[in-house]
């Protein structure tokens, strides 16, 4: 018989007992990040985990979850937002993107699981939205809501199908605004990157364009890269810490070990064109990490304006708001800069995990990475 733990997570930091953040190190940024430098600085965004962990006969381990991200809050089941996604490498799932592509608009909450559980979650979605909200304008109910992945099977019973519909449902329901929880939590459970733990993590910037202050906000499921690639604020790290790297044993030279997914939120006034520019910038944030977003990499990205609450409105005389495409330049930027710091952050939150048959995964001491970036002179002190 199974006995599963469930643990439902979205708590300010401090009361979850993590590590600190990037910035907490001394790790240096450009730009300007808001209040919790995380995606709910978007206003209206809201984001929710549920963290299944548990330890099953024959030495197998649960260590996954699912995250929730909902682009207006509790009015997500009802005001879609306008949308754009780009795959860098597609050895990945991202469900929903054909409609997204076709319609320009997201319908929905953006969920990130594990590779195997996309049929549960996707069910669990379809099932809330149906639940919390209304048939269409035809009187037809549909949903075809975005469901992205990356893999987790070596610290997590991955075929033992854990996640279950009901587990997506209650991401969603536990959805806040606020800090939102970094590392080992929700989808980025059991997630790597670099040969090190490491998961969920989010960034924000504020920045000005046509005379307007917008926000733009990341949240990346991080499980990719080898050690070599390894770069932080610039620094060659990976060449540097040689212990530990679980992967590299492994895999021939070369071999990608693994995905990312990246959502980008943001106010202002895009049109799914220029949001599909947005995420294709959410490549070069990644690259500043070192990723070279190999053949079995899954790098798919996806990007939201909160504006234009009205536009998916069956009803005639819709007016538009959007930036002339001369004024998006600062969003890019936003975007590469709080990507780069979203994938660091999960770096950093991410805590020794051992899991299924035994498996251990090692966060990066934080210590060991300080005294690197001091020899660099890339660590700021007080």
């Amino acid at each position: 018989m199974k006995t599963f733990v469930v643990i439902c997570l979205f708590l300010p930091l401090v009361a979850l007992g993590a590590e600190p953040r990037a910035r907490d190190l001394g790790i240096p940024f450009a730009g300007e990040p808001g209040p919790y430098n995380a995606i709910t600085d978007v206003p209206g965004v809201t984001v929710g985990f549920e963290t299944i962990l548990a330890d099953l006969p024959d030495n197998k381990a649960v260590r996954t979850g699912v995250t929730a991200i909902l682009p207006r809050g509790d009015e997500t089941n009802s005001k879609p937002v306008f949308g754009g996604w780009f795959s860098l490498n597609g050895n990945g799932e991202m469900t929903g993107t054909t409609w997204v592509e076709e319609s320009g608009f997201i319908e929905g909450p953006i969920m990130i699981t594990n590779t195997h559980s996309i049929g549960a979650v996707h069910e669990g979605t379809i099932r809330w939205r149906f639940e919390n909200g209304a048939a269409d304008s035809s009187g037809f109910w549909w949903s075809l809501p975005v469901i992205a992945e990356t893999w987790d099977g070596y610290l997590n019973d991955i075929n033992g199908f854990h996640v279950r519909p009901e587990h997506a449902a209650a991401a969603i329901e536990a959805a806040e605004s606020g800090p939102v929880a970094e590392g080992n939590v929700g989808g980025g459970t059991a997630m790597n990157c670099f040969e090190f733990k490491c998961g969920t993590g989010t960034s924000s910037r504020v920045t000005e364009a046509a005379g307007e202050r917008y926000t733009v906000g990341v949240l990346v499921q991080a499980n990719f890269g080898r050690r070599d690639e390894l770069i932080v604020a610039g620094v060659p790290v990976g060449e540097h810490i040689r212990e530990d790297m679980v992967f590299s044993a492994v895999l021939p030279d070369n071999t990608e070990a693994g995905s990312i997914i990246i959502v980008v939120g943001t106010d202002a006034p895009l049109l799914p064109h220029q949001l599909k520019r947005l995420t294709r910038r959410a490549a070069l944030g990644l690259s500043r990490t070192g990723s070279t977003a190999g053949n079995g990499s899954g790098d798919i990205f996806i990007a939201f304006s909160t504006a234009n609450e009205n536009a998916n409105q069956a009803s005639a005389g819709v007016s538009i708001d959007t930036l002339p495409n001369e004024e998006v330049g600062a969003l890019f930027t936003a975007t590469v800069q709080a990507t780069e710091e979203a994938i660091t952050n999960a770096l950093i939150a991410g805590r020794d995990m051992t899991g299924n048959r035994g498996n251990t995964v090692k966060n990066i001491d934080h210590e060991m990475l300080k005294n690197i970036l001091r020899e660099y002179n890339r660590l700021e002190e007080d």
